[in-house]
């Protein structure tokens, strides 16, 4: 279990703590749960919208993000999930430069309100080679009052940045082959 910890100029008005546990798989998929902690009605979680689908400007609300890249490569994938169901995936060329749509990931998930825990599964091809990945999980959270808290494994000084490579402090190792 890997904690988030709020940003230091944005504290959080109704979450306590969120936590998540990480896995990796072969062919390039990615399973995270987040469990969040506090006042869960006191955070706007965007509401479920059928179909599930990929929809940009996630992160201007409460969401839930991963970045991800090969350990000492600059490029980066950024992937993230709303308890819409909507969800989003970039790739980076390196430092928020040379951004663009990954263009075959598979995403699902589900949100269970009443327990606080969002499970998302990322399939990204482009990650599939069997090599140790950084990464680094994050989250928005917007409350009822309006104003909004950042989460990460770490943060970089100044505001909130998940960029950041300061931000990528967890290691996958490569999955064992079957």
């Amino acid at each position: 279990m890997l904690t988030l910890v709020p940003h230091p100029d944005f504290p959080s008005v109704a979450v306590t703590a969120i936590g998540t546990d990480v896995g990796r798989h072969e062919g390039g998929e990615l399973t995270l749960r987040f469990f969040v902690e506090g006042d869960l009605d006191g955070v706007i979680w965007p509401q479920f919208d059928s179909p599930a689908r990929r929809t940009d400007g996630l992160w201007q609300h409460s969401c839930f993000e991963a970045f991800v890249g090969f350990v000492d490569e600059p490029d980066y994938c950024e992937l993230n999930f709303a308890t819409s169901m909507k969800w989003a995936a970039y790739r980076f060329d390196t430092y928020r430069t040379g951004m663009s749509d990954i263009e075959k990931v598979v995403s699902s998930g589900h949100w269970l309100p009443g327990k606080g825990c969002a499970v998302i599964h990322f399939i990204l091809p482009d990650l599939a080679a069997p090599r140790e990945w950084r990464l680094g999980l994050s989250a928005i959270i917007e409350a009822t009052d309006g104003t909004k808290s950042y989460w990460a494994l770490a943060h970089p000084r100044g505001k909130p940045d998940f960029h950041n490579a300061d931000c990528f402090t967890a290691r996958l190792a490569a999955p064992e082959r079957a």
